[in-house]
């Protein structure tokens, strides 16, 4: 049986082996110390090999480098994740990615229900006002989000999900210094097809989603698809009785797909999300002062006493048109052009208790323009592409910080734009029929222009959010500038394939982030930041073994990074009174940063019925320096959001089985995920920090010969691990407090097709 090219980390979930300290060492020296891997999680399927008449490896196919090429060969760390895979294990967001992919951090920020976090390798990005731009991109259908709101991406008519590591820039229209999320929509098929899945479980969950495509006419295609996500709270606003950490999602998507002639393609689509989902505040880790009640420590760390009120909703709309012209055999001309807007209105509580000390409305509110052009070339030994990309976005904020207990009011408006611009261009070249080299380069030009503006206000809110009796007390900012930064950034790599099944790899490539503006610091901010720059080195090893049934990948990567922005806030005392009556926006350069490690998958058919995945990374990330007052301070300071360890393993066992008078398979999968101790900033806070833990997953999955029936039941986080994601931290001012990653939770799902 042959299955879908796509079918990525395949229907039946495949176990890893784990690499141990002494390998990834001995691995390490081997590799010059200038090593990084390009690995690739792989799918296992069930597939008859007419000359070994057994079972074996599927070559799978992915499009990582804009062209169909075997996962094995392709030299870019990629792992992709097919719809097929995320429905068997119950996914529901893309956060869920990095409980098996190495090195990966995907969370939903502080604060909010669908803004992400991301990093990748140690690179990223936690901060999301205007003026930061991320360091691992998510693009949804090749469009490039501009900001992080509205980017925990709900699993829904998905073809596939491709997760690249390291920096990406020649070959994608935006440059992202991290890596990259692909999040890629079905296609409409050539048969007329519907599909309706209902899932129920724990805290009252119910999600429906619908979707229907077809041909209207020759040439002329439609599709679209409507989804509502929807469960109670894991706890309690016990101030006012509200669902906390609720969901109450809708989104839509609707496509139209018109091919005029067989050489031309037009695919126009719109999406829309709209979350109601309750506002969302921390736990607080420390009895609150006496001057805020001294009220103890919650049992259930999903409750809060926040006090706070007003709108919480973010709506998230885009349309994309795309066009793809087959000139020739030789020659395709590739058109992307999109517009996105987001807005987000939210009652954020710092403290977490009911007086209005330290509370936070805020608004965003985003929205971009891009273009982007490309020219593919292939032949019998070149290929390649030739790009040019243009964004225009807007980023705006504003937000009051209220200090009710000190009747003041700190307000802060942001308005930053961004044009950019780059042309971009990879090619490879077949040196022989074992060796390749592939050259890239990248010319990009950032424009940054930021209007700030900070007041503090006698009074309980600013005018901006309704309190035309404030009075204005003093301006600590205001200042229009504006910046532009340029950079060539190149890419090469080489592959060497002695036979088909073995692969080794080398390549460097440079990542660059441009500079900007706080929209939160005084008018010290007026200077900004400067870029970050990442030279980042990668060796690897691919081996396909035992006949087929078994692939492993070792990878070693090495990153010398720079002027890394690490953007914070502090509390400042304003008129000199010895108390803290604001807080301020910070951002460093961090002059030196190495980031290094080992990351190993494997898969294996263990028998005709099981199948095994596993995965390890293990990452070192030091700063090298970190200037303070003319005194390096980089043995202080640490990376956000990288665990030193990350592992995954699986099994899936495969068994037929009839139900319902239909012959199909039950899928009985368990996995086990975990992270070593994470650090939420970039200094140690021990009461924050969270310690090492792993999550334990389980499905049992049903799904009939013909597709057009699947029942499952998923549980996730069967030991109900208690773990931290994300917090804010100002002692100063009675607030250290923390968010959690979802309980145990329990979904039933019907998924018919038609």
């Amino acid at each position: 049986m042959t299955l879908p090219v796509y079918k990525i980390i395949f229907d039946n979930i495949s176990g890893r082996r784990t690499l141990n300290n002494q390998l990834m060492k001995k691995s390490l020296l081997s590799s010059i110390a200038l090593t990084a891997v390009i690995t690739v999680t792989g799918p296992m399927a069930r597939a008859e090999d007419a000359a070994k008449d057994g079972l074996v490896l599927e070559e799978v196919i992915v499009t990582a480098r804009r062209r169909d090429e075997s996962l094995q060969s392709v030299p870019v760390a990629v792992t992709a994740f097919s719809a097929e895979y995320l429905n068997k294990v119950g996914a529901t967001d893309i956060t869920f990615l990095a409980q098996s992919t190495p090195n990966t951090t995907l969370k939903v920020s502080r604060g909010t229900n669908s803004t992400i976090t991301a990093f990748i390798r140690g690179v990223g990005q936690q901060d999301p006002v205007a003026g930061f731009e991320a360091g691992v991109g998510i693009y949804l259908d090749d469009v490039y989000l501009n900001r992080p709101q509205g980017a925990v991406l709900e699993i829904y008519d998905v073809e596939r999900i491709e997760v690249l590591r390291g920096p990406q820039g020649t070959l994608y229209g935006r440059n992202t210094i991290g890596g990259a999320i692909k999040y890629v929509t079905k296609r409409i098929g050539d048969e007329p097809e519907m599909r309706l899945k209902l899932s129920g479980g724990t805290y009252n969950q119910l999600d429906v989603l619908a979707s229907a495509s077809a041909k209207i006419s020759d040439g002329v295609a439609i599709g679209g698809s409507v989804a509502y996500f929807s469960r109670d709270g894991f706890g309690k606003n016990l101030n006012n009785g509200k669902e906390h950490y609720n969901k109450d999602l809708f989104a839509a998507r609707l496509s139209i797909e018109l091919t005029p002639t067989e050489d031309l393609f037009i695919r126009i689509t719109g999406d829309y999300t709209k979350d109601d989902s309750n506002e969302k505040s921390g736990y607080r880790l420390t009895v609150s002062s006496p001057a805020n009640g001294s009220a103890p420590l919650l049992k259930n760390v999903f409750d809060t006493r926040a006090g706070i009120t007003g709108k919480q909703e973010v709506v998230q709309k885009g349309v994309s048109a795309a066009a793809e012209w087959t000139v020739n055999e030789a020659v395709t001309l590739k058109s992307t052009t999109a517009y996105r807007e987001d807005q987000t209105e939210s009652p954020i509580d710092f403290d977490s208790l009911p007086n209005n000390s330290f509370d936070v409305p805020v608004v965003y509110r985003n929205d971009q323009f891009s273009q982007e052009f490309q020219l593919l070339y292939e032949a019998d030994k070149v290929q390649g592409i030739l790009g040019f990309y243009y964004m225009n976005a807007n980023a705006f904020d504003e937000f009051d910080v209220i200090l009710g207990n000190l009747g003041v009011t700190s307000f802060t408006f942001g308005d930053v734009n961004t044009k950019t611009w780059a042309i971009f261009g990879d090619v490879n070249y077949d040196m022989s029929e074992t060796v390749s080299l592939s050259v890239g380069g990248r010319y990009t030009s950032d424009q940054r222009t930021a209007a700030v503006k900070r007041q503090l206000f006698l009074g309980i809110g600013s005018p901006a959010f309704g309190n035309t009796a404030a009075f204005l007390l003093r301006e600590t900012a205001n200042f229009n500038e504006q910046r532009t930064f340029t950079k060539f950034t190149p890419k090469v790599s080489l592959k060497w394939q002695p036979n088909e099944d073995v692969n080794v790899y080398a390549s460097f490539s440079q990542g660059f982030k441009g500079g900007g503006f706080d929209p939160r610091g005084d008018n010290r901010a007026k200077k900004g930041f400067r870029p970050e720059i990442v030279n980042s080195y990668e060796v690897g090893l691919k081996s396909v073994l035992a006949d087929g049934r078994v692939r492993t990948n070792i990878s070693t990567f090495y990153s010398d990074y720079k002027d890394i922005q690490v953007p914070g806030s502090i509390a400042i005392d304003t008129d000199g009174d010895g108390i803290d009556d604001d807080f301020v926006g910070t951002v460093t350069n961090a002059g030196k940063g190495q980031i290094w490690g080992v990351e190993f998958e494997g898969t294996a058919l263990v028998s005709d019925n099981l199948t095994a995945m596993a995965n390890m990374g293990y990452i070192n990330a030091d700063y090298k320096e970190w200037i303070v007052a003319n005194v390096n301070v980089a043995d202080t300071k640490v990376f956000q959001n990288t665990p030193e360890w990350s592992g995954y393993f699986s099994l899936n066992y495969e068994l037929p089985l009839s139900l319902f008078s239909r012959d199909g398979a039950v899928n009985l999968i368990g996995a086990v995920s975990f992270k070593s101790k994470t650090f939420i900033f970039e200094t140690p806070i021990p009461l924050l920090d969270q310690n090492g833990y792993a999550l334990l997953d389980a499905s049992i999955v049903w799904t009939s010969s013909d597709g057009g029936l699947q029942v499952g039941i998923h549980g996730k986080n069967l030991t109900d691990k208690k773990y931290k994601v994300a917090g804010y931290n100002f002692p100063t001012l009675d607030v250290v407090s923390a968010f959690y990653g979802n309980p145990l939770t329990v979904t039933a799902t019907v998924d018919f097709r038609f």
